[in-house]
């Protein structure tokens, strides 16, 4: 399957696995970069590697957790990077997160969104359609 079709993922799943990168981070435990490949509705081959030094180290801290080769675990694992990269591009996102001594604090809306709402092809969060679904009430899409 491709990214787009990965399953929702319950939020507290979501803001654990965030936790847990954080303290493997912290701990610099750097994992190795990883190849993950995808099957196109159309069946040609989607490759995606994981080659950031920090991507590569929250990807293991996700697998040791949750592994990486089960449909929840791998969906888990590319939300949590697409959060990441999503809120260092969109700046209206600053609102639903704070920076605090122990790190950043998500609010539950934007971990709520993150968890239901579909990756695109680039295994990425579309900032609009984000931006069009925190501006509603979100459906958990997966048993809190």
């Amino acid at each position: 399957m491709p990214p787009e079709a990965l399953p929702a993922v319950a939020p507290r799943d979501l803001e654990a696995a965030w936790e847990q990168a954080r303290a493997a981070a912290a701990a610099e435990r750097w994992g190795a970069p990883r190849r993950l490949l995808f099957q196109r509705r159309d069946g040609s081959p989607q490759e995606l590697l994981l080659a950031d030094a920090d991507a590569a180290c929250w990807a293991e801290a996700v697998d040791a957790r949750h592994d990486l080769g089960t449909l929840s675990g791998l969906s888990l694992c590319l939300r949590l990077l697409a959060l990441v990269e999503v809120m260092t591009r969109a700046r209206w996102l600053a609102g639903l997160y704070s920076l605090t001594a122990e790190g950043i604090e998500l609010h539950p809306a934007l971990l709520r969104a993150a968890a239901a709402m579909p990756l695109d092809a680039a295994a990425r969060f579309d900032e609009r359609d984000l931006r069009r679904l925190l501006s509603r009430p979100i459906p958990s899409g997966v048993p809190a």
